[in-house]
């Protein structure tokens, strides 16, 4: 199968399109290094021709609620008109656990391109996964400063990328399925606690000084608003397996 992958060189985009060459299916990268700004559908158009389905991993670097719902609709409305008219069946994408119901900051985005999905016509899959282990290390590389490792108050059950990326894969080789089972990693963790554990891997010991994040995500995070429901499918690498193999 022809497979485009929105935001396929990001962290899960990479991996998706890893997965998709390893199932012997031919990924289609679109990307804005790449020169394709999915928020420009003309900039879309010629990416998508001969696709059967899209995965959309893509993102906005911002905690602003109004640009990341201005990104997040733009962009997924430019890939399932262009998707509909080349032929595209199935437009997987990934959402976040939490999002629809905290509906703030980054977040509002992510429920913003779920309600558009779901209004539009055509056939989509909607897989909503919890934090990645990655999530971690990028955490550390916008908190640190010197001596100081600031980590954020946070309840999470994060999940490895390369299982994430495989539940997207598999489900794009398949029909659309709308809102499918929620997928988390096996089982919770207290961020402050992860990103101690990082650091000490990479052999550093700065003081970690737990944060709590203002507003609706913050209280989320801290309340337990993230975690996923006994409904959820549940991956199987720990944090502590992932690391190791980093």
């Amino acid at each position: 199968m022809r497979i485009a992958v929105a935001g396929g060189t990001g962290v899960i985009g990479k991996l998706v399109v890893e997965n998709l060459k390893e199932a012997g299916h031919e990924p289609v990268v679109l990307a804005r290094s790449m020169g394709c700004e999915l928020t420009n559908i003309n900039a879309v158009g010629k990416w998508l021709v001969d696709c059967q389905s899209v995965i959309d991993v893509s993102g906005a670097a911002t905690t602003s609620a109004a640009a990341s719902m201005r990104y997040f609709t733009q962009s997924t409305a430019n890939l399932v008109r262009v998707g509909r008219e080349a032929g595209v069946q199935n437009h997987v994408a990934i959402s976040i656990i939490g999002a629809a119901t905290i509906d703030s900051g980054y977040y509002a985005g992510k429920a913003a391109q779920e309600r558009m999905l779901q209004m539009l016509p055509g056939g989509y899959t909607i897989l909503r996964t919890s934090q990645f282990h990655e999530f971690i290390g990028q955490n550390i590389n916008r908190l640190g400063a010197g001596p100081v490792q600031m980590a954020p108050k946070a309840r999470m059950q994060p999940i490895a990328g390369h299982e994430v990326a495989a539940a997207l894969v598999a489900l794009a080789q398949g029909p659309a399925q709308g809102v499918v089972q929620d997928l988390a990693g096996p089982q919770e963790e207290y961020a402050p606690d992860l990103i101690t554990k990082y650091l000490q891997f990479q052999g550093r010991s700065p003081k970690v000084v737990e944060v709590p994040i203002p507003g609706p995500m913050g209280k989320a995070m801290r309340d337990g608003g993230i975690l996923p429901s006994n409904s959820a499918r549940l991956g199987l690498e720990t944090f502590e397996v992932w690391l190791a193999r980093q």
